[in-house]
């Protein structure tokens, strides 16, 4: 029997069709717009069945057992877990607040409904603090398509003349993204690729600029400059609709091309030349990604990057990037249920906290100051949901003291992760197929397609929405949680849009709520107070912000970078590979034996000085900590960088990169610390560590 549904075993959400024979899912098959030949294929969606039944799954609930043999686990059934659960909660809403307990979510369970179903459990709990990690993903680089034009933009790849790819490696962590570039390439589009890592995306470029890491800001105000000086940009747009054009060409001009080029590891005639393919190629469009996050200067590099779209013309253009339609859905969070003098434990970042009307609070180091630091009040419970923090989240070394003191830590996950190790009570989720759900691009597009669920859930674990709902009516929340299947509260949400779920079951491709249009700005202007686009902002001048990108100046990057004599070399986090999500699915074997391990990537030049060969074991250090992971020669990095595998602290703390991060630099806007590229020492190990 074949079956439609969504994948999420990464963020790509893409649509596919099962297999299942007797109850059981036996294979995956992405959909795609190119012949079957020609599709990217995807190793996890290839071990679906793998990953699904793995022997390593968490089944059932566990309850730390603190008399028991070595402080282990022991089973529990459901309503005990989840009585333990909300009997905690409750304890210390009465003894210390409600905002004494926080909610922490990571990606694996999407961010669409699921945020929605928690955000509306905490708020009617009476807790301001659930917590995404949009700081150092995807949400902080929204805020700054927010702040510039009013809405993040939907690339649109198929129709464009030219692509220009920033930070982002499609091929890896979106396939259809990259089955359109493929089209668009093969109907004579040009490609710009910017990225520190020379990718297979990079090698089909008709430009790729190997900058230097951390550097993208400083690149993007160059090309504004070469642009403005050139006179290419569009005349008519930048006059009717664009608000602080003279006060961003008097900051570009002190980025041009020819001062900072050598900063950047480009020439000059790298720069300039990037900016006119880009301006005189219409339509063209940006395809902006991770790279840009977890960089210090995200919010103005990225606003940086946006003014590109606008001043060239390519803003909600057909092939340009197009400003979202999204679906009217009620709003399910609740936030007006919280006390209004109620600070959350983000308040240093009110902008970020507030910039979207549910996108909720995203500074993620701050939960970890409210643990350690206790202010503005202590943490005293964490529920995590979907996240590994142990591993994935900044200086693995404080996250870890702060989880340990922490008087009660839940995680809900789909396998046993170092996170819930540390866990008192760990609650079995189910996986990406064994539930139904909206995901994120399912309420911010006009295009509404449902995750289906198309098989029983594995053992006796549960959905999120099903451990969610029942939560809340063990606090005693039965009003705010009415629904005994997620169908019910999917067809509450999308109410004012007239769809349901059973509509989108019958349209398994999804349903277009509206007609895709270009140039609303035209009719509507943009969602921003005035109404334009904003090159110079009011709002951040007002707030001690610069009110255009750098217009404060430019400083380092690079966390450490004052040490330089002492670590000298750029260490970049690895590009996300396609065989994992993070710290997800290493203990797959079918994925393993694909890649069993990480690799520290070295440029022959620095290998030579440090005699290193392929294999040598090499130790990587920061004033923070050190991994040790072997080595791998290789000239798609530049001299004086390294590339570190990431995500393997799961596997081993010995190759955790956030062992050698840094969180106390953190961008003032968005609380981005500089956790995607740092300064460090590269030595060789004197002896060979014991296999893991």
């Amino acid at each position: 029997m074949k079956k439609d549904t969504v994948c999420r075993l990464c963020s790509a959400c893409c649509p596919v069709e099962v297999t299942i024979r007797n109850g059981r899912l036996t294979a995956a098959r992405r959909k795609s717009s190119l012949p079957p030949e020609q599709c990217q294929p995807c190793p996890k969606l290839r071990a679906a069945a793998d990953i699904t039944y793995s022997p390593n799954r968490l089944t059932t609930p566990l309850i730390r057992d603190r008399n028991g043999k070595h402080n282990g686990f022991r089973t529990a059934g459901w309503e005990e877990a989840l009585d333990a659960v909300a009997t905690r909660m409750q304890q210390y809403r009465q003894e210390h607040g409600a905002q004494s307990v926080a909610w922490l979510r990571g990606m694996a369970a999407d961010w669409g409904a699921p945020w929605d179903y928690a955000s509306r459990l905490m708020h009617a709990f009476g807790s301001p603090n659930v917590i995404g990690n949009g700081s150092v993903c995807h949400v902080a680089r929204e805020m700054a398509h927010a702040f510039t034009y009013g809405a993040m933009t939907i690339p649109q790849i198929k129709d464009a003349g030219c692509i220009m790819v920033w930070g982002k490696n499609d091929q890896n962590t979106c396939p259809p993204a990259f089955d359109a570039i493929l089209q668009a390439r093969r109907q004579g589009a040009r490609l710009i690729v910017i990225d520190p890592v020379r990718t297979p995306l990079a090698e089909m470029a008709d430009i790729w600029l190997q900058i230097k890491p951390g550097y993208d800001g400083l690149l993007a105000m160059a090309m504004i400059d070469t642009i403005i000086d050139e006179e290419l940009f569009d005349r008519d747009f930048v006059r009717q609709w664009c608000l602080g054009f003279d006060e961003l060409r008097r900051v570009a001009q002190t980025f041009t091309a020819e001062n900072i080029a050598d900063k950047l590891w480009l020439t000059a005639a790298d720069i300039r030349n990037t900016a006119r393919l880009y301006a005189t190629t219409s339509p063209a469009c940006i395809v902006d990604g991770n790279g840009l996050d977890m960089q210090l200067p995200v919010f103005d590099a990225t606003r940086a990057v946006c003014m590109l779209r606008a001043l060239t013309g390519n803003l909600d253009r057909p092939g340009g990037d197009l400003i979202p339609q999204p679906v009217p859905t009620r709003d399910m969070q609740l936030k007006e249920r919280l006390p209004a003098d109620l600070p959350p434990i983000t308040c240093n970042y009110s902008l970020f906290s507030s910039f979207h009307h549910n996108w909720g609070l995203h500074a993620q180091s701050s939960l970890i100051d409210a643990i350690l630091e206790e202010r503005p009040y202590p943490i005293r419970m964490l529920i995590v949901q979907s996240g590994n923090p142990a591993v994935t989240m900044t200086d693995t070394n404080r996250v870890r003291q702060a989880l340990q003191k922490l008087e009660c830590l839940v995680a809900i996950d789909l396998f046993a992760t170092s996170t819930t190790q540390l866990a008192d009570i760990v609650l079995p989720a189910a996986g990406c197929f064994e539930k139904t759900q909206l995901n994120r691009a399912a309420l911010r597009h006009s295009l509404v397609t449902l995750q289906d669920q198309v098989i029983d859930c594995i053992g006796d674990s549960w959905p999120d929405w099903k451990i969610t709902f029942e939560l809340g009516r063990r606090l005693g929340l039965d009003k705010e949680f009415p629904w005994q299947t997620v169908e019910g509260a999917i067809d509450y949400q999308l109410q004012p849009a007239g769809l349901t779920t059973a509509r989108l079951r019958s349209s398994p491709s999804g349903i277009a709520w509206c007609r895709v249009e270009h140039e609303k700005f035209v009719s509507q202007g943009f969602r921003t107070p005035s109404g334009k686009v904003e090159f110079s902002s009011p709002r951040l001048a007002e707030n001690g912000y610069p009110a255009v990108p750098f217009g404060h100046g430019f400083d380092s990057p690079l966390s450490d970078a004052g040490q330089q004599a002492a670590f000298p070399f750029i260490g970049i986090s690895g590009e996300r590979c396609n065989r994992y999500t993070h710290s997800q699915f290493r203990q797959v074997p079918a994925l393993r034996k694909q890649e069993p391990e990480g690799y520290v990537d070295i440029h022959p030049e620095d290998a030579q000085r440090l005699a290193v060969i392929d294999g040598t074991l090499l130790q990587v250090s920061t004033p923070r900590g050190c991994i040790r992971m072997k080595a791998r020669i290789s000239d798609r990095i530049h001299p004086g960088s390294i590339l570190i595998a990431w995500g393997w602290g799961e596997v081993d703390p010995r190759w955790s990169i956030n062992n050698l991060t840094d969180d106390t630099l953190r961008n003032p806007v968005t609380a981005t610390p500089s956790n995607r590229s740092f300064m460090c020492k590269v030595e060789k190990c004197q002896q060979a560590d014991k296999g893991v």
